[in-house]
């Protein structure tokens, strides 16, 4: 069931992306008068669809793309029967170049129109949720395995990120700042400022959902949020509400601190000062082979939430739609030049697991914004075979006054082809590598 939730996302995500970048070709064709002979979600064989007026739509059975056919144009469709003869009025062919350009920008223009509008909405409906800068100096960080790895400790106070203030919390992966040059972090520790490098190509540490998990957390005082009835520390006289002030003797303000104390006594007994409704007791209570006695915890300090009029919230949506566009841009950059590793690539099954195994509309959107913004972004390389690449050879007949050979074309086109194919059976073959290595 949980493949079937991640599968359904991915493909009603990709249809609905998919439709409105074809949608986006279809309207600009049809408005300078060219033939558009089918419209197309999803690549052949053809499951159903129906004709309507001079074209033919259609769902596909492979549901990872689509396309539009435009008379009189090189396409991937490969069809160039109809180029040996005179061009018609009605072919993109005929149009000027202005007009196939804008029918070429059509659908990346309305994939970045998407992911705008679903931001916006996104940040309308929902605001923002985060801990604060003043917060994590307040508290400090709890730090995991990726965080020890370049120097962060537990305790420390995050004062700035390349040498200028954040906002929340989340600034401290986001992927500007894992992405940025010469990258640190400017720490107190024990009353001492310390500046904790980010290495070069960290960023191909965070290639899951799950390793953000591995980097760091703010740390909080607690006080008991729910007991397990058959744990060790209800029959201890553990209750909701009560605080655990000390173990075997140390003091205990933040929820890390009595994780690993507990830790330290796995399968003994641990001796816990605990406040209860204004006394204070000491209990025994027996440590599971896992580090736990069975509570669950109740942070005491509450995140930031905001909320944004619908004009702040089209102002922070828009930042937010090109913020990922900037950020994959450098991230391909980087690629290049080895700093960011290829294995981050991902096919279809990666984006499957982005969407996860549980329903969210929330999430669903967020992530179906994300993914339009990076289409437009992809549709736009200088690929043959891409809008991009069509954009390139436009632009090149715009500025020179010659139009590249039909020829030309074709064979531009089969080279994207081949180019588009390697990259989906490398990203596909990234999949499946993370999936038999747990990456």
């Amino acid at each position: 069931m949980d493949t079937l939730i991640m599968v359904g996302q991915l493909l009603l995500g990709l249809s609905i992306l998919v439709g409105l970048h074809e949608l986006g070709h279809l309207l600009t064709a049809k408005l300078f008068g060219m033939r558009v002979e089918k419209f197309s979600i999803g690549f052949p064989p053809k499951i159903a669809g129906f004709q309507w007026g001079e074209t033919e739509y259609s769902i596909g059975a492979i549901p990872l793309g689509g396309f539009v056919k435009i008379s009189g144009m090189v396409d991937e469709s490969m069809d160039t029967d109809q180029l040996s003869s005179e061009p018609q009025p009605w072919e993109f062919r005929s149009k000027p170049a202005w007009q196939r350009l804008i029918v070429m920008l059509g659908g990346i223009i309305v994939n970045v129109i998407t992911g705008i509008v679903i931001f916006v909405i996104m940040v309308y409906n929902n605001g923002e949720t985060y801990f604060s800068r003043d917060q994590v100096v307040e508290n400090g960080i709890v730090s995991y395995e990726y965080g020890e790895s370049i120097g962060l400790k537990t305790g420390d106070k995050v004062l700035n990120v390349n040498g200028e203030p954040y906002q929340s919390i989340n600034d401290l992966s986001s992927g500007s700042v894992l992405l940025s040059e010469n990258g640190y972090y400017t720490v107190e520790r024990n009353g001492e400022e310390l500046q904790i490098d980010i290495p070069r190509g960290f960023i191909n540490s965070f290639n899951s959902e799950e390793a953000f998990a591995k980097f760091i957390s703010i740390r909080f005082p607690f006080d008991i949020l729910d007991v397990d009835p058959s744990g060790a520390a209800v029959e201890a006289g553990i209750s909701k509400g009560d605080q655990i002030l000390a173990v075997n003797g140390q003091e205990i303000t933040y929820f890390d601190e009595l994780q690993s104390a507990l830790a330290e006594l796995k399968n003994e007994n641990a001796s816990l000062v605990v406040s209860s409704e204004g006394s204070i007791d000491t209990l025994s209570v027996p440590v599971s082979a896992e580090g736990t006695i069975g509570i669950a915890a109740n942070p005491l300090i509450d995140p930031v939430r905001r909320k944004f009029a619908f004009g702040e919230a089209i102002s922070k949506g828009t930042e937010r739609a090109f913020g990922v566009v900037i950020i994959n841009a450098k991230a391909l950059g980087k690629m290049f030049t080895g700093e960011v590793s290829a294995k981050n690539v991902s096919g279809p099954i990666g984006m499957a697991k982005i969407y996860g195994n549980s329903w969210d509309w929330s999430k669903f959107w967020s992530i179906t914004g994300l993914i339009s913004m990076i289409l437009a972004f992809m549709n736009l390389l200088p690929i043959p075979a891409l809008d991009g690449g069509h954009v390139m050879f436009l632009l090149y007949e715009m500025v020179s006054g010659r139009a590249p050979s039909d020829r030309f074309l074709e064979n531009a086109q089969k080279v994207g082809m081949v180019i588009l194919l390697a990259l989906m059976v490398f990203a596909i073959g990234n999949d499946i590598l993370k999936i038999f290595t747990g990456g």
